[in-house]
């Protein structure tokens, strides 16, 4: 995670790639943003079905039956949470946790924010979550879809917060470059990376489970604005 982090700050540093200020999360390339009639319409472009009962949409995404629902903040979309319409048992959803822990783990497309998530064998997830209140969640940031060339504005802002000047790469020590490199890592991740949050958890209902995931753009999450 570390050495795949430095490896992709190097080009920051280069002045070469950055993260577009408008880049949200995306939900089947659908981005978590608009109106929620808006985000509807889109899902049902898709295949989902809505429900006006439960005020949901129905339809299979990665290979399971699901419902959708979708969340606002001042009528702007902030998340789309996906929740298995099935419950299953405490052995089928470690098997299910886990194949979601590795299919993220392969796909570029996401940066984890937790190390080795996944579930031992051994792991008694219903006496956990009945007993200790544990829950199980596996975290990643959603990596940009679009790069574009870093700005003078944005370096030199991420530099000064970190109490940095912005110096010509050529001409850093080595410990000073780790230095740029980890000011920019804590630059991106602060107002990008976090603003592009997917995450999934173990729901318990009794002794039946599913898996609930959750596609959230910060951007647009209550922040204590309206207090």
């Amino acid at each position: 995670m570390k050495m795949r982090c430095f490896s992709f700050l190097m080009f920051l540093m280069l002045g070469v790639y950055a993260f577009a200020q408008k880049d949200v999360t995306q939900f089947l390339g659908i981005p978590v943003d608009g109106t929620k009639t808006e985000m509807v319409q889109k899902l049902k472009a898709k295949g989902f079905k809505y429900n006006s009962t439960y005020d949901w949409l129905e339809g299979e995404f990665n290979g399971r039956e699901v419902v959708l629902l979708i969340a606002a903040n001042n009528n702007k979309v902030w998340r789309v949470a996906v929740r298995d319409k099935w419950t299953t048992d405490e052995a089928n959803v470690k098997i299910r946790f886990n194949a979601l822990c590795r299919q993220f783990a392969k796909n570029e497309k996401y940066l984890p924010l937790n190390d080795k998530p996944e579930l031992l064998e051994e792991e008694r997830i219903g006496y956990e979550m009945m007993v200790n209140n544990k829950r199980y969640e596996s975290h990643y940031y959603q990596s940009p879809k679009d790069l574009r060339t870093l700005s003078e504005e944005e370096r030199t802002l991420a530099l000064s917060e970190a109490g940095l000047r912005d110096t010509p790469w050529d001409s850093l020590a080595m410990e000073e470059r780790k230095e740029q490199v980890s000011a920019l890592i804590y630059y991106m991740e602060d107002k990008y990376w976090s603003k592009k949050r997917v995450w999934f958890m173990i729901d318990g209902e009794g002794l039946e489970y599913r898996i609930l995931m959750f596609y959230d753009n910060e951007y647009n999450h209550a922040d204590g604005e309206d207090l």
